[in-house]
């Protein structure tokens, strides 16, 4: 297949889809980092009108990590349902965004072409997609999980409730869980990431979170964000672990930076399956983030959003509770700006839903990024708009232990209040049955992590 286009009379063409992919993104750091982006403009456009015009089955056909070098590459050829692919596979890429966005086109019928679909074709579409598109499309997606409680549902935002401190002090993140329950963050998980990654320490993180749970009967699951071995571990040792953690890459190579392999993952997928403390049948958690196979020199020339698109794969052979895009947390190198972090965020989150995972989005930036507040506030609307599953609860938005700025208890409690969302509805009952809302509003006790301490 020629892969060349005429526009404003210059002659574009492209060497090969992974270089055509590369060309067809919106603008990134990391891509100009790493010496794939598109030059100019025009030679985006032009990218952009011959990714158009190339049938799904050309994309299948050449993955950006060729298929006998790459685990990650197996695995999300291999779960390709090959029934629906024949249906599809002589569409355009223009015709996949086309049919995305019509307005006959339902969640149910997106749900199953998305076991139709590769990676690339994920990342493809996604190229042709504005802003806007990406928030309309994303918003007609919903894919549901259920560990203690239902995460995905219509009319719903969860807040996952993240109580880090800098020494792992017990007192100090039980008081800032309090907090964050009182402002009615924590529904989608009690999550937090470790100072210290130790067995001993998970262990005793897991036991006070699961303790506080009890007590209070609340309707949710805790997780420690420590590497996949150090919880398995823990598991086995009897910790009352919820959700099993683990940070993903596109790549083997990148994850094998991580140390993570796909059997060490279908591992603790079947150790989580059988003694995670939570119903279920869903008990994985997956993070990540644009950038992370470059940072590890592992993309293979392939663009920061294909590498992404990949992931989103990878974790869905594990049925996952819950998946986010931790968007502007690797820094400027990779996204530069609020312009770059939206894009990326909003991309991230479409992109997950298309490929099939509840999808969330930790919407960040380090203090070193072109970027404020603000604009984190800015993204977290549109991204609820679209129907994003949950976002990160911080006190006051400021990650004592981390070192970044995301987005705050009461941001989701606002967010819920201005687009008239709900909790996560087990949660809500218990909100309810406790005293803290009424009707889906905050009762006067909100917001005073005291209520904790009183009864």
């Amino acid at each position: 297949m020629l892969l060349r286009t005429r526009l404003y009379g210059k002659m574009y063409e492209f060497r090969t889809i992974k270089e055509l992919l590369a060309k067809a993104n919106e603008e990134k750091s990391g891509d100009r980092q790493a010496g794939i982006a598109a030059t100019t403009a025009a030679e985006r456009m032009a990218a952009r009108h011959v990714l158009a015009e190339t049938p799904l089955a050309v994309l299948r056909q050449n993955p950006v990590v060729p298929y006998e070098e790459d685990e990650v590459t197996r695995v999300i050829q291999d779960a390709v349902d090959e029934v629906v692919y024949d249906e599809i596979k002589g569409w355009t890429v223009g015709e996949l965004r086309e049919w995305v966005l019509a307005d006959n086109t339902t969640t149910a019928m997106i749900r199953r072409v998305s076991d139709g679909l590769t990676a690339e074709m994920v990342a493809a579409v996604t190229k042709l997609m504005s802003n806007l598109d990406l928030i309309y499309g994303a918003s007609k997606i919903r894919f549901t999980a259920h560990a203690n409680n239902t995460i995905g549902l219509q009319g719903t935002l969860a807040s996952r409730n993240q109580p880090n401190h800098p020494t792992d002090s017990v007192d100090g993140i039980r008081a800032t869980l309090y907090e964050g329950l009182s402002f009615g963050s924590g529904d989608s998980v009690i999550g937090i990431n470790p100072m210290d990654d130790s067995v001993d320490n998970v262990m005793r993180l897991l036991d006070m979170t699961y303790e506080v749970i009890q007590r209070w009967r609340i309707p949710t699951q805790n997780c420690v964000l420590a590497h996949v071995t150090t919880q398995m571990e823990a598991l086995k040792r009897g910790a009352p672990m919820g959700l099993m953690f683990q940070s993903l890459a596109g790549s083997q190579k990148a994850n094998e930076a991580f140390g993570v392999t796909v059997g060490m993952l279908d591992e603790a997928y079947t150790l989580a399956q059988k003694h995670c403390v939570s119903e279920g049948p869903n008990f994985m958690y997956f993070e990540t983030g644009q950038g992370t196979a470059l940072s590890a020199d592992a993309h293979y020339d392939a663009d920061q959003l294909t590498m992404e698109a990949r992931i989103y794969g990878l974790a869905k052979r594990y049925r996952p509770f819950q998946v986010n895009t931790v968007v502007g947390f690797i820094g400027p190198e990779y996204l530069y700006d609020a312009t770059q972090i939206t894009r990326a965020g909003l991309e991230d989150h479409f992109m997950g839903k298309l490929t099939g995972v509840p999808m969330g989005c930790d919407a960040c930036y380090t203090n070193h990024a072109r970027a404020t507040q603000n604009d984190i506030e800015n993204l977290a609307v549109l991204l609820a708009a679209a129907g994003c599953d949950y976002f990160m609860g911080v006190p006051m938005g400021d990650d004592a232990m981390l070192s970044y700025q995301c987005t705050s208890y009461h941001d989701t409690a606002t967010l819920r209040q201005l687009l008239g969302l709900r909790p996560l509805p087990e949660f809500e009952a218990w909100m309810e049955e406790i005293g803290l809302m009424r009707d889906g509003r905050l009762t006067d006790k909100a917001g005073d992590a005291s209520f904790f301490l009183q009864r």
